[in-house]
């Protein structure tokens, strides 16, 4: 539960292994029949989170899950940047619990900035050898954002949800993915091995393996460019099947150029933290309609996004 819901950790820890978490491995997958809705990055910004969801109806005043069967996924990035990266993961834990006996279905997809909030609470300073050099989770994780609130409140049983989460998912013929590369192609043919193989990677809880992880996973804007952009798409979408890719991670200013900036792709920061020049009103397809961004640049004064898939549905 958030900790404005009148219970803290210690309660949710409690109760949490007889809650419904439908990114666990030994669980039967949930096949919903009603709508499809995505979220992207969200990075803390928990009340822009809930009013975006209730203006979806997919909660209600008082932030329940409200929308029966419907299917719900969030393309990762729950914390950093924002004030209250933990309450973000408090809401959406809960509400998996209330979609699935809802008959629907509330899902996540890991995120860089999940990788990069475990790495830090395990590794803490532990070096790593990076393209600048000699790194730390820790410095990394500063870098890019990490409130120290937020690792504050953290948990055990955050860090079991984040390691548990899916890489990848098709959902109606959306592939749909938290980052804009092609990294996942490293992992394996299929989403069930991709899945399987980062699930297992994160288990063996190794410093450097997570790290390439991190690493890999920071890279972005594979599908940006006019003539490579559809092409590294479609090697995705052959793989893995499925008849467009949506992701989060590039913000769609960055992806337009509308900033004025090209963004960045390497470990480290990654420049959403740049003053906005323009305002998002949607979902972004580009790389010949085969790929939509959700990004839509909270942490820059843009827009958490909610989008029903098909777009125009």
């Amino acid at each position: 539960m958030t900790q404005g819901a009148g219970q803290g950790p210690d309660v949710w820890s409690a109760t949490q292994p007889d809650l419904y978490t439908p990114t666990l491995p030994d669980l039967p997958q949930i096949d919903g029949t009603g709508p499809l809705y995505v979220v992207g990055d969200v990075h803390g910004y928990l009340e822009e989170l809930r009013a975006a969801l209730r203006e979806a109806g997919l909660t209600d005043a008082e932030d329940r899950w409200a929308a029966g069967d419907t299917r719900l996924w969030f393309l990762g990035d729950f914390t950093d940047r924002g004030p209250d990266g933990i309450g973000v993961i408090d809401l959406v834990m809960r509400l998996s619990a209330e979609a699935a006996a809802a008959g629907g279905y509330c899902k996540a997809l890991l995120g860089n900035h999940e990788l990069l909030l475990i790495g830090a609470s395990r590794f803490g300073d532990a070096p790593v050898d990076s393209a600048a050099g000699t790194a730390s989770f820790q410095a990394a994780w500063l870098l890019n954002g990490g409130q120290r609130t937020d690792m504050e409140r953290l948990r055990d049983h955050h860090i079991q949800w984040m390691s548990r989460l899916d890489s990848m998912a098709l959902a109606d013929g959306h592939l749909l993915l938290h980052s804009d590369t092609t990294a996942y192609l490293d992992y394996g043919s299929t989403v069930e091995d991709v899945n399987d193989a980062i699930w297992q990677a994160l288990q063996r809880n190794d410093v450097e393996e997570t790290w390439d992880l991190f690493r890999k996973f920071t890279k972005r804007f594979a599908f940006r460019d006019e003539t490579n952009g559809p092409l590294a798409v479609r090697e995705l979408l052959d793989t893995y099947g499925g008849q467009r890719v949506v992701h989060g991670h590039s913000p769609i200013p960055y992806l337009t150029g509308e900033n004025g900036q090209g963004g960045a792709d390497a470990e480290g920061a990654a420049g959403e933290a740049a003053e906005p020049v323009v305002r998002i009103a949607g979902p972004h397809v580009y790389a010949d309609s085969l790929a939509i961004a959700m990004d839509g640049g909270v942490t820059m004064a843009g827009k958490l996004l909610v989008a029903r898939l098909p777009l125009g549905a």
